[in-house]
């Protein structure tokens, strides 16, 4: 538990790049697709690239916990866990569409405090750091100032990720919005940290799913919580709100009435 944030950025930065060599290489090429239990699909790239990234954690940071997508859950009771989707947005990678990318996040003693967007097609890498702002290639973003949702552009992955209370609820919110917007699987929540897109709003994910995204959002100035204002973790319920700005995230969970 000694790593300093500086060093947990650059092991980071190393499983992002190892997770790359993995998905690149095999990013539209002919892949078998496996469908597994909860009827999601995954190649042999998503196992690929999260072992590269595992093989690394386990050489730097042998008593570090993992919660992966691919490989399962190592050490939870550890004061850091590492939270691994190697690729978010498996159906875009498996259709050839560029917005797919790796999610990674950091929590220690329960708290997030660190989240990565890698996008490799786009070569688009988000990092954001708590305390230490966010950024995009290097580059400082925020989220923006939108708070009414007559202003708001929103956005989220599929119709088909919502059960159909959830859907009514999203599609009653999404209407009184500017903008909503189909698509994109991570890449929504990189929107939101650099100011383009106002709100996102999914249901049935995974901690894998939202862990690095959240990172993201908080360091970039937004709030992003479950359905019902409260922190996101390992034991949330799936259903994320992110908004620009506290005010914009109240008035949504105001009518999303879960």
């Amino acid at each position: 538990m000694s790593s300093s944030p500086e060093d947990l950025l650059g092991i980071a930065h190393s499983l992002a790049d190892a997770a790359a060599v993995e998905s690149l290489a095999l990013f539209r090429t002919q892949l078998e697709v496996i469908t597994k239990a909860d009827e999601s699909p995954v190649t042999r790239a998503d196992r690929a690239a999260e072992t590269a990234m595992r093989d690394i954690l386990g050489a730097e940071l042998p008593i570090d916990g993992i919660y992966g997508e691919e490989h399962g859950l190592e050490r939870l009771d550890a004061g850091r866990i590492w939270v691994l989707d190697p690729i978010d947005g498996t159906r875009s990678f498996i259709t050839g569409s560029p917005l797919w990318g790796t999610l990674i996040g950091v929590l220690e003693d329960g708290r997030i405090t660190l989240g990565m967007i890698d996008m490799p097609v786009l070569r688009e890498r988000w990092v954001g750091q708590a305390g230490a702002g966010a950024e995009r290639n290097g580059q400082a973003v925020h989220a923006s100032g939108c708070k009414t949702l007559a202003e708001a552009r929103i956005v989220t992955t599929s119709p088909d990720i919502f059960e159909a209370a959830d859907w009514q609820a999203f599609d009653t919110l999404s209407r009184r919005c500017a903008m909503r917007r189909f698509g994109g699987d991570c890449y929504g929540y990189a929107q939101l940290a650099g100011g383009t897109i106002d709100l996102v709003v999914e249901s049935g994910l995974k901690p894998y799913d939202y862990m690095g995204p959240a990172g993201l959002i908080e360091a970039a100035g937004g709030v992003i919580t479950d359905w019902k204002g409260q922190p996101l973790g390992l034991a949330s319920d799936g259903r994320v709100i992110a908004a620009a700005t506290p005010e914009l995230h109240q008035q949504a969970l105001a009518l999303l009435g879960a």
